[in-house]
Formats: structure tokens, sequence, C-alpha cells
């Protein structure tokens, strides 16, 4: 993800006044994957998310937190939050909002570590490194021993893949990284294989969601 910081920083520049801020997820062969809009990330709580912010009652981590809507919105429930992210443009922003967040790989140092009740991966953030399992492996060891992980995934029958991809914006391409994707079907035994049980799921505003706690 690191060689798309760029990119994607450029993309949040340009979202935070108003200008273009359309990205592509692009395969390395040059199909275009998902779209999305970095307005959505650095703007209010959107349809969904006020699912994720009741799903926390204690300390969250919010691993990708981007420009921080939803370490903004947690504390605004009185829920103690922190944002990570490596962009470092995304922890400008978040912090402009008022959101405390830190600039942190999460497969380096993390604030607190084994003591959060919620690890939140949001927006798709389940890609990070390209591998799931791994992810969820280390958001594991962040958690306190009842703590839960909270995750955004695709819808069923969406698919599952891994492969390396390029983020597009404004006609700029990024270097390749290593990404990935999960669908709601396929969730299970990628949980299962990180120590994890899918303790529930839901759907909200078109929106899939799924809470793992530790196998008992």
């Amino acid at each position: 993800m690191r060689a798309a910081l760029g990119v994607f920083g450029r993309a949040l520049q340009h979202a935070a006044i108003g200008d273009d801020s359309v990205v592509d997820l692009m395969s390395v062969s040059g199909d275009t994957l998902l779209r999305m809009d970095a307005a959505h990330w650095c703007g209010q709580p959107r349809p969904g998310d006020d699912t994720i912010v009741t799903s926390c009652s204690g300390s969250t981590l919010d691993v990708g937190c981007g420009p921080g809507r939803l370490v903004s919105a947690l504390a605004q429930q009185g829920v103690a939050a922190l944002g990570i992210d490596i962009s470092g443009e995304a922890i400008a922003q978040a912090r402009e909002r008022g959101a405390a967040a830190r600039l942190c790989d999460v497969f380096a140092r993390v604030p607190d570590s084994g003591w959060w009740k919620h690890v939140l991966l949001a927006d798709g953030n389940i890609g990070i490194g390209g591998h799931p399992a791994r992810l969820l492996q280390r958001c594991r060891r962040l958690l306190r021993p009842s703590g839960t992980i909270i995750v955004e995934i695709g819808s069923p029958g969406s698919g599952t893949w891994r492969h390396p991809v390029r983020l597009r914006h404004n006609g700029l391409d990024s270097p390749p990284f290593w990404w990935a994707a999960v669908a709601a079907d396929d969730l299970e035994p990628i949980a299962h294989e990180a120590d994890l049980a899918v303790a529930t799921h839901w759907a909200s505003a078109g929106h899939w969601f799924a809470r793992l706690r530790a196998q008992n």
C-alpha cells in the first residue's frame, strides 16, 4: 500500500477542496476493479456507518482510518477511539477534524496493543497487505481477550480475491501493490484461519459487515 500513498494523498487533497476525487482500483492489466470517491472518506458519516458506531461499546482502534470520519463519530458518542493510517495526508486531515490519529502501520508497533476492545476494518480495509487472514491475525493480537473485530466485507457473491493492483486518480497511476477483497459468504474460513469466529453479520444501506471474536 505504501506504493500508492502519493496517488492516495493527492485524491484526499482534491476531496478536501471539492475537486475531482474519484479513485479507481485497477488490476495490473488495466481493468477497473472498483471505483471510489475520496470525498466519501473525507465527509460526514456515510449510510451504514451508524451500525459500526453503535457496535463499539469501548476502546476502539480504526485501522486504515483515512481522514478520520469514523474516529470522529465514535468520539462524539463518547467512545475512546484512535485511528491509524500510513498516509500522512490522511492523518493530517483526521487531526484537522479533531480526530485522534497516529501515523502508524498496523504491522508495526501499535499504541496500546492488547488493550483494544474493538478493532475496525471499514471501507474494504480487510484488503490491507493483500492477505486477509494475516491481517486478521494481527488485529486479533491488538485486542483484549474478549475483544471483537468489526469488518466491512463485500456482498455475498461479489467474489474474493488477492493480487497486485494500482490506484488511479486524475490520470495518474500508482506503482502496483498487493490488495484483497473478501465476500461475505467467504469470510468464515478466512476468519477460522486467523483463529477467529464470525459472531454475527449484518447489512445496512447496501454495505455488509461482520463481527469476529476469538474462537473458544
